[in-house]
Formats: structure tokens, C-alpha cells, sequence
């Protein structure tokens, strides 16, 4: 009898695991160095290298260049050497590169402190919730370590440099820690300890150097630096949840902004002025037209003040009116132009028997 064929069900197809070889399996070849890490891996180690260099904020870095003044209006640049050959000092030059490089290092763990303790009011700014830490792009932890160690590289390199201009840049970091955490919620102090730490780099630029400072730089940096502060703080009135993103804005109001602005503004051309005119300053530089660059210092003060009110052309569409100023042509131009007629008068015309 013929046998009939078996039907075979619709779930017995399923596939069957392969049956184990009997022969030996070849070993597993090691990776050298470990597996390479995967793209997303690989961007996000990028995109926190971007954040932590965005953190120390280069582009403040400019507020340094204090550092410098000394030297460069004591006629320290440029030195004459063998055969009346003009060449850049390249000792005094270099100690004031390095002490400026300090306070950039210096400036960079501090802005991070302030990250790091504003991290939940920069949450609800409409600009600051983008910095890096606000936003989780840098985890608070590296950042905490990375201003730990920008601490101790800046403050060892100051002490090596000279003892006094350590304990200056050590002065600067103490006082950035208490305005941080207290004084910058007490109105109208918080703009006097910004504009002391303005003074303490001019100061410190004279230690490293060795060149005396006059009481006018300190004079016109302390009045400068008041006007710069006051305009960040009219500039942070204006924008959204002001109270919510600094405390001390509670306590300023417009009228008294403006008021600050005009007085500190009027102070520092008139101080610059005065020192132009002093008879110290002409036989310094033997020259008597050093008065000529006073304009230029009053067209960068009322383009700030443009820039602070909206009316610059550009608005204020930077997180604070520095950066705005910084971005605009006309007072970059005017600077620049500034310090071409300054190098003039202070480099050109040189006092007899140098």
C-alpha cells in the first residue's frame, strides 16, 4: 500500500538554527587601542571641546589689553638700539604678552565660576540659556575642573613672573570670587568692583614690567570702566525677566542708569583730557598735540551710548553692548584711527636726547 506524503504545517517552516561546526573556530583578533568610538561619540566630544572654549569667552578677552597700557604709553614698545635702529623690546614686550595672557587664563576660570553659579538663572535668559553649561552642552563637572586647573596654571605663571604682580592677579581672582557669589547682587557695587578689577589689571601691567603707572590711567581706566559697566547694566534693564536674570537690576532703574552713564562718560573724556594737557605728559612725549586724539575718545563714547539705547544702526541684539560694540564698524574704525595718531604722537615724536 502506497504510503501517503506527510503535510507539513505552516509553523514548522520556521528557520532552524544553524547546527555547530566541528571544526575549530578561529580565534578573535584584538582591536589595538580599544574600539574606535562611534560618529555620535565623536561629535559629541567635539561639540564639548566647542563649549568649553566657548565658556572662557575669548572674545572678552580684549578688556586685557589694560595690561598693556603701561608699557605702551611709557614708551616701552620700541627701543633704540646700535646705529639709532628702532626695534621692538623684546623683554619688556614679552613680560607684558605673558602677564596679559594670565589674565585671560585667569579670566576664563572666572567666567566659568560665574557660569557655573548663574547656571539656573542663565536657564530662563533668552540668550544666556544657550551658553554651554546652561544648555548641558559641558557638564558641570568638567567645567568645575577645567576652571580648577585654569586657576592654578594662571596664578603659578603670575607669581614666577614677579612676586607683586602675582599677588595683584591673586587680588583680581578674590575679588571676582566675592563678586560672584555676594556683591553682584548689590546695585551700583557690582558695577565699582567690575571697574576696580579694570584698575588692578592697569596696576598689574606696571608691575610685570617694571613701569610706574600715573594716577591718571588709574584715573580714566576706574572712569572708563564705570561707563562700560553702566551700559551693560542699561543694556540688561531692557531685556526680558531683567530681575529674574541679575538680582542687583532690582534695584536700578533707567533714570538712574542714564544719569550714571552721562557722569562717568563726562568724567573719563575730561580726564583724558586733562592728562593730554598736563605739562608732565607734553615734556614726556615733547610734544604738545597730544590733545588731538581727545576727539576720537569722544566719538567712541557717544557711539557706545548709540549702541547702548538701540540707535547704533545695529540694535542690541549681542548678549551685552561690548560685543555689540566690538562687532561695529564705525567705533572699531575709530579706534583703530585712535591708536594710529596716539603711536604717532607717542612713538614718532620722541623727546629730545632719546
Amino acid at each position: 500500500m502506497t504510503k501517503m506524503p506527510r503535510i507539513v504545517r505552516s509553523e514548522e517552516l520556521a528557520v532552524a538554527p544553524p547546527a555547530a561546526s566541528s571544526s575549530p573556530s578561529l580565534p578573535s583578533i584584538p582591536v589595538i587601542g580599544g574600539a574606535p568610538p562611534s560618529p555620535d561619540e565623536g561629535h559629541a566630544r567635539r561639540s564639548m571641546s566647542a563649549g568649553l572654549l566657548k565658556t572662557v569667552r575669548p572674545h572678552q578677552w580684549v578688556k586685557n589689553a589694560f595690561v598693556l597700557a603701561p608699557m605702551f604709553f611709557h614708551k616701552d614698545l620700541f627701543v633704540t638700539g646700535p646705529n639709532n635702529i628702532t626695534a621692538l623690546n623684546l623683554d619688556v614686550t614679552g613680560r607684558a604678552l605673558a602677564a596679559t595672557a594670565v589674565f585671560c587664563l585667569l579670566a576664563g576660570a572666572v567666567y566659568t565660576i560665574n557660569d557655573l553659579a548663574d547656571v539656573a538663572a542663565d536657564r530662563v535668559h533668552p540668550v544666556k540659556r544657550f551658553r554651554p553649561i546652561a544648555s548641558g552642552e559641558v557638564p558641570e563637572s568638567v567645567a568645575r575642573g577645567m576652571a580648577t586647573a585654569l586657576v592654578a596654571i594662571s596664578l603659578g605663571i603670575a607669581f614666577l613672573l614677579d612676586y607683586r604682580f602675582g599677588f595683584v592677579a591673586l587680588t583680581y581672582f578674590v575679588e571676582n570670587l566675592a563678586y560672584t557669589f555676594k556683591l553682584k547682587k548689590v546695585a551700583f557695587l557690582d558695577v565699582g568692583l567690575i571697574a576696580f578689577g579694570f584698575v588692578l589689571r592697569v596696576i598689574a601691567g606696571g608691575f610685570a614690567t617694571s613701569v610706574h603707572v600715573s594716577w591718571y590711567m588709574l584715573a580714566c581706566t576706574a572712569f572708563l570702566a564705570l561707563f562700560l559697566g553702566f551700559g551693560k547694566r542699561r543694556h540688561e534693564l531692557a531685556g526680558e525677566n531683567a530681575g529674574k536674570q541679575r538680582a542687583a537690576l532690582e534695584a536700578y532703574t533707567a533714570t538712574s542708569l542714564n544719569v550714571a552713564l552721562g557722569l562717568t562718560g563726562a568724567a573719563t573724556w575730561l580726564t583724558y583730557l586733562a592728562y593730554t594737557l598736563d605739562p608732565a605728559t607734553q615734556a614726556a612725549f615733547n610734544s604738545h598735540v597730544l590733545w588731538l586724539t581727545t576727539p576720537f575718545t569722544a566719538f567712541g563714547i557717544f557711539r557706545f551710548l548709540m549702541l547702548v539705547s538701540g540707535r547704533g544702526g545695529r540694535g542690541t541684539r549681542s548678549e551685552s553692548p561690548t560685543q555689540e560694540m566690538l562687532r561695529d564698524v564705525p567705533f572699531v574704525l575709530n579706534l583703530m584711527l585712535w591708536g594710529i595718531v596716539v603711536v604717532a604722537i607717542v612713538y614718532r615724536l620722541r623727546p629730545s636726547g632719546n
